[in-house]
């Protein structure tokens, strides 16, 4: 556009010239060269504006140019801003999750370890304990050190460490006294990792092998929370009520009461 006009401005300061030229002939060499004089002074005047106006053009080009990408790395920054603060929020419940799970089975260990405690001194309570059928009356001293080992690693937090303990103490114990603890413990470690599928597994192994244990119980109650974490509410409502059933008086059949009325 502005050469076009450029162009359209020599056209025109030419036609001038020449008319100029025709009245120098009626009035005189001297005003004829004065009056080219005074067109090519504007004609200069033109062109230098022309060409400010094509460089304050150009400036404004650059100019927003550089301003279109500022604006584009601000979008940038504050996509990456958004990004961290999403990762932040998902790390943060991931976090709450595993305290939660933690927590959880911390109180459920407790309980367990007073309900044992609870029962050693009690020699009736032992007199009464069922029979586990086909097994070992106690454990070696070898299978007790493997078994309290990955106890330990479980009650430090290091779930993923002590299902490799458990899993391979029942390997090599499979007949075990405590091996109905052990996958009770295996399950619970799994269940603090999220391996749903994998705990439910192994509770119901132990259900299978010693459905008298003193864990069994307990185990149930944790086969119905894997199943609820994995959405599937009817099969948790199958499971609570045989829990009901099957083991009124225990402490875990009062949980499992409370939460089949919040099931409904």
């Amino acid at each position: 556009m502005i050469r076009t006009s450029l162009r359209a401005g020599v056209l025109a300061v030419a036609a001038l010239a020449a008319a100029q030229g025709a009245q120098a002939q009626l009035f005189g060499d001297d005003q004829a060269r004065q009056a080219i004089l005074d067109l090519r002074q504007r004609f200069d005047q033109a062109v230098t504006a022309q060409n400010r106006l094509v460089d304050e053009n150009a400036q404004l080009r650059r100019g927003m140019l550089d301003l279109q990408q500022q604006i584009e790395s601000l979008r940038g920054e504050l996509a990456r801003s958004r990004g961290q603060e999403e990762q932040l929020t998902r790390d943060i419940g991931e976090l709450r999750q595993k305290l939660t799970a933690q927590q959880t089975l911390e109180e459920r260990l407790q309980k367990l370890e007073a309900g044992e405690a609870a029962r050693a001194a009690d020699p009736s309570a032992q007199a009464s304990a069922p029979p586990q059928g086909g097994e070992p009356a106690a454990a070696s001293g070898g299978e007790k050190q493997e078994y309290d080992a990955a106890l330990a690693v479980f009650r430090a937090g290091d779930f993923k460490g002590s299902q490799t303990g458990f899993a391979n103490f029942i390997k090599r114990y499979p007949r075990s006294t405590l091996a109905p603890s052990a996958l009770f413990w295996l399950g619970n470690a799994q269940y603090a990792t999220r391996d749903y599928k994998e705990a439910i597994t192994n509770f119901r192994s132990l259900l299978t092998a010693a459905p008298n244990h003193q864990r069994a119980p307990e185990a149930m109650l944790s086969i119905a929370n894997c199943q609820i974490e994995l959405k599937d509410t009817r099969a948790a409502r199958a499971t609570l009520d045989s829990l009901v059933k099957t083991y009124p008086q225990s402490e875990a059949a009062q949980a499992g009461r409370e939460r089949l009325s919040r099931l409904k």
